[in-house]
């Protein structure tokens, strides 16, 4: 008999995506993965051990994950480590997608931690999109002390790393919803102090202001919740 781990049940966590969610990751526990070495912390999922899921993964060092193909695609960034697969190395700060229909079998020789997500790209979705968020330029973002780093832009959504300087402010973004992920400092989201690791999800017409008391960085994605 095949061993069923509590990830193989179908979870619905957080999966109705017209409802506001806030989630702080470094509060909920690593569950064990079908693969051994291999953790998540679920953050949003609906299905079983195949869902559309947003999750952090750990991947102990000398992990590996079976070969398997993205049918609705998949898209990351490495949090820590070095993360890799067929297409290469990816080192800390690189982001991924790749599209509906590609495949991969991940491994790890130092260990990593990833911020996942999973079958929630259209069909018709091609690009495979490898950027250094290290190395790639920021811009201003029309606020004084607000930058923004593009990691990926489409007639559906857009992808961004963000800063926020010390007491820098800014209204609401009027953006088919947003999903953001603190990856360092504290961000005040609508007047709620969320510190690194925390996930927050708003619908269209429930995004609001954005400020830092002491600075931060953050993962936003914006207009892919514009018809839920």
């Amino acid at each position: 008999m095949s061993h069923q781990t509590a990830s193989q049940a179908p979870i619905t966590l957080f999966a109705d995506l017209s409802q506001s969610a806030q989630v702080d990751t470094q509060a909920i526990d690593w569950i064990p993965s079908p693969m051994a070495g291999v953790e998540r912390r679920m953050i949003e999922r609906d299905g079983g051990e195949v869902a559309r899921a947003t999750s952090l993964v750990r991947y102990a060092a000398g992990s590996r994950f079976s070969a398997h193909r993205h049918d609705m695609g998949e898209e990351y960034i490495v949090l820590s480590g070095t993360f890799s697969d067929n297409d290469g190395d990816f080192p800390e700060g690189t982001y991924v997608r790749n599209p509906p229909g590609s495949s991969h079998a991940p491994h790890t020789d130092e260990g990593c931690v990833i911020l996942v997500k999973l079958r929630q790209m259209p069909d018709d979705e091609d690009r495979t999109v490898h950027v250094d968020t290290k190395t790639a330029p920021f811009e201003p973002a029309g606020v004084a002390g607000y930058e923004r780093q593009v990691l990926f832009d489409s007639g559906y959504e857009q992808v961004t790393i963000e800063r926020l300087q010390p007491g820098t402010s800014i209204d609401a973004h009027v953006a088919g919803g947003e999903e953001v992920f603190v990856l360092e400092g504290t961000l005040s989201y609508g007047g709620a102090l969320c510190g690194k690791g925390t996930w927050l999800r708003r619908a269209a017409g429930q995004e609001m202001p954005m400020a830092s008391p002491d600075g931060c960085r953050i993962w936003v994605k914006r207009g892919h919740l514009a018809d839920v």
